[in-house]
Parts: C-alpha cells; sequence; structure tokens
C-alpha cells in the first residue's frame, strides 16, 4: 500500500498491531463449509444486535467493525496529534480494513511456520510490558483486568507479536538475494564517498581584497600575493611567509587552517589542491570573495577501505505497539532524554529499567559497531552525534531509539570484513521493498471473504 495508512503503519513496521482483545478464530483450517457459512451468518446477526459484525475472514481470523472503528479513531487522534493529513474517512477506513487484513495474513502464516516462544521468552516480554508502563507484573495484571482483559489473552497476544517478528525476520531476509557485482558496487559508492570527503589539512597564505575595491587595489594586493607565492616557491618556509604576510587569523600557526572533512572546506580550495600531494604548493593564486590565497596541503587522510571508522554507542529501546504508538514512546524517550540531560537520572540506570531489548542489562550498551551494522535511520542519527551526545526520540523498524555516542576509534578492516558490511548494509536498504513483497505474497495466498453489513 502507498497510501495515507501505510505510511502511517511503517512508522512501527517491526510491531504488527495485534490486537490485545484478539478475535476469535473463525474455523479450525481451510474454508468455510455450508454449515459454517450458516453459523457464521448466525453469528452476524448476533453480533450486529450488539453493535459489532463480521468485517472479513482471513484464514482462521476475523476482522470486526468494532476494531476498524476502535482503529479508526485511534488513526485520526494520531493524525490530528502529528498534524499528518487524512484522506476522506470512507477511503481512510477502507485503507485500515487492509492494513488489518494484512495484519491478519501475516498473523495466521507467522502462527503456521514461525516456531515456539517458550514461556521464559514470554515471561520477559510480559516483565518489559510492565516495565513500560511503569509497573510491576502484579499492577499491570490490576491494569489488564480494569480494562476487562485477562492476563491469559494478553500473554496469547503477546506470544503472537513475538511469533510475528520473528517471523518477518528469518522470511524477508531470506527474501533478499544479493550478488556480488551489488556487492562491488556499494564497495565502489563508499570509495568514492570516503574520497570526496577525506579529512584533508591545508595552509593558507591570505592577500585580503576589501569588499568593492578599484581595479588598482585589486591589482596591488594581486602583487603581494603573487610575491608571497614566488617566495615559498623559491625555497622559503612556508609558515614564515605566512606568518609575515597573511590576513587571515591561522598566520601565527603558519597559516595552518587544520583537519577538516572535505565536505567543510570551500569548493575551490578542493578544486585548487585535488591533484596536489602531501608538501606541495598551488601552483597559481586562488582567487575567492575574500582575496588571493596561496595554498598548501599539510596532510591528506588516505581515503582507502582499509580503515573504517566504529562507533561504541547505547541506546534505550522502546517497541511500539497497539498499546505504545511511535508518538507515545518518542514522548516517554524525550521525557528520559530531559531527565538524562539534567542530570536527575544516568543513562545507564534507565536503559536498564526501561530499555526492551537484550542490551538494558549493560546499560544499553551496543558495543562496537562497524558502518552498516546498524539499520539507516539508528546508523545516520548515531553518526551525526559528537561523543556523549544525547540524539532526539529516532524512529527505526525495532521501535523508538534513544542514542548516546560513547567512544570512536578507526581500524583496519580486510577485505572479508569490508564485503560483510557491506552485505550488511545493503539488506538493511532493501529491506523495506522486501517486506511489502513479502506481505503482498502472503495476501496473494489467504483465504479472504469480504462480508457487508448485516441487515
Amino acid at each position: 500500500m502507498t497510501d495515507f495508512v501505510a505510511r502511517f503503519r511503517r512508522v512501527a513496521l517491526a510491531a504488527i498491531c495485534i490486537t490485545v482483545c484478539a478475535t476469535p478464530r473463525a474455523w479450525a483450517q481451510g474454508q468455510p463449509t455450508a454449515t459454517d457459512r450458516a453459523a457464521n451468518r448466525a453469528a452476524d446477526r448476533a453480533a450486529v444486535r450488539s453493535g459489532d459484525y463480521i468485517v472479513a475472514i482471513v484464514n482462521q481470523e476475523l476482522v470486526t467493525a468494532v476494531e476498524v472503528s476502535r482503529r479508526l479513531a485511534r488513526t485520526l487522534e494520531e493524525a490530528q496529534r502529528t498534524g499528518a493529513r487524512v484522506p476522506p474517512e470512507e477511503e481512510l477506513k477502507r485503507q485500515i480494513v487492509e492494513a488489518l487484513i494484512e495484519e491478519r495474513v501475516i498473523l495466521t502464516h507467522a502462527r503456521d511456520t514461525g516456531g515456539k516462544v517458550d514461556d521464559a521468552e514470554l515471561d520477559r516480554a510480559v516483565q518489559t510490558v510492565a516495565a513500560q508502563n511503569q509497573l510491576n507484573v502484579a499492577q499491570l495484571r490490576e491494569r489488564l483486568a480494569a480494562e476487562g482483559i485477562d492476563l491469559t489473552r494478553f500473554r496469547a497476544n503477546l506470544r503472537d507479536q513475538l511469533l510475528v517478528e520473528r517471523t518477518r525476520e528469518r522470511e524477508v531476509y531470506q527474501r533478499i538475494r544479493l550478488t556480488d557485482s551489488d556487492v562491488e558496487d556499494y564497495l565502489e559508492r563508499q570509495r568514492r564517498a570516503a574520497a570526496a570527503d577525506a579529512p584533508l589539512n591545508l595552509a593558507q597564505i591570505l592577500v585580503s581584497v576589501p569588499e568593492g575595491a578599484s581595479e588598482a587595489v585589486v591589482a596591488e594586493r594581486r602583487r603581494l600575493a603573487e610575491a608571497a607565492l614566488a617566495r615559498v616557491r623559491g625555497g622559503e618556509r612556508f609558515e614564515a611567509v605566512a606568518r609575515q604576510v597573511s590576513e587571515d587569523a591561522q598566520r601565527e600557526r603558519g597559516g595552518e587552517i587544520g583537519v577538516r572533512p572535505a565536505s567543510r572546506l570551500p569548493d575551490l580550495f578542493l578544486e585548487a589542491t585535488r591533484a596536489l600531494k602531501v608538501g606541495e604548493v598551488t601552483p597559481a593564486l586562488v582567487r575567492s570573495g575574500a582575496g588571493f590565497h596561496v595554498l598548501k596541503v599539510l596532510s591528506r587522510a588516505d581515503a582507502s577501505q582499509s580503515q573504517v571508522t566504529q562507533t561504541r554507542s547505547r541506546h534505550i529501546l522502546l517497541r511500539t505497539s497497539n498499546r505504545l504508538t511511535a508518538e507515545a514512546a518518542q514522548a516517554r524517550l524525550a521525557g528520559y532524554r530531559r531527565l538524562i540531560e539534567a542530570g536527575t537520572r544516568t543513562f545507564e540506570d534507565t536503559a536498564r529499567e526501561f530499555s526492551e531489548d537484550g542490551s538494558a542489562a549493560q546499560g544499553g550498551d551496543l558495543g562496537w559497531a562497524a558502518p552498516g551494522t546498524m539499520v539507516p535511520e539508528f546508523e545516520e542519527a548515531m553518526n551525526a552525534l559528537p561523543l556523549g551526545g544525547l540524539s532526539q526520540p529516532v524512529v527505526s523498524r525495532f521501535g523508538v531509539h534513544l542514542i548516546q555516542v560513547l567512544e570512536r576509534r578507526d581500524v583496519a578492516v580486510d577485505p572479508r570484513q569490508l564485503r560483510e558490511q557491506a552485505r550488511n548494509a545493503l539488506r538493511e536498504q532493501r529491506f523495506d521493498d522486501a517486506y511489502v513483497e513479502w506481505a503482498r505474497d502472503l495476501r496473494g495466498r489467504a483465504y479472504v471473504e469480504m462480508r457487508e453489513p448485516p441487515l
């Protein structure tokens, strides 16, 4: 789907929204018999008297009108809160029905093929949900009872959600096919990008030209700059000439600008020094709006892929579901962020108490990660952070993250490691498209019977 609900739902792709009050199974297996159909029509008439009826039968599951109404209300509420534009109500309702059908298709497939979730894993998931809502398990049971939800049904639905996530991860990744050519193309793009932004240390001698200067003044300033260039090319030390002649803030440092990524240097400096080796000086003056420059290359980082920058980070992860929307998770993490920045709480303690993945016990520490290891949304936010910096809440298919960068290091990697990193990065880039194709294929093989509202 490329419509509003599809965009709305993919914010939390990892958490297939399984309704807490699960709908009953329509039949044990296969398509309904004539007796089944008669029984279903009788059930429809009884349901409509209570304000509910069956909208669709999906394999062994039902989609009901009450469920559609609840999802519609929740979608409209969240759209209003986020300012998102929604289609007319009837079109939105149609999209919601399609989304619920897709969820039922995936759920029934996961039940059939997703393996087992043992009781210990389920107990941990229940404890995580309780902690996420700042409750213990006993308090969670009381909260569920107050909402008319029994813990056994809640655990059954949580088990289904774990099955769905496990099945999706396994089967979608299996659909992603990568060739050696794909990997080589990716590595070549990375090499070009690295070369284009390799750190560069330049020194300059600047002879400034006042704005609006006359031709005579410009000519005089040019003569001064050419004389400085001639002195350097004649063998004088660049640093000494810069201290005597240069008119910029770096003159006392011998004109050294300092190591900067190429993206933070003027394009005309990059173009003028592109062909120079370390220690060489531009053969001619470089003219800019500030004046005339003589440039020297002091150092140029190796842009080869024999080294990569690894990052050690930690995070707090909240998994989204029908009980915790992406927006609510973002708001909760923003609150944790304020407390951490104010010194009221530590990141480690907050992660241990609230984070919902295996890193919680380590205070959210994810260890050292090479490029391409994390999902793109996480990695982009992580790479933009300075050491010790805290991100804003970041949405990925796993949920919503609060990220902090602890350390960075440059390490040598062999070609085999580079290729594996490239494969990981390409799999993450292609996951969403593969997921959509997988869900569409499952839908095509599923039994779906649409129902009209009973009279």
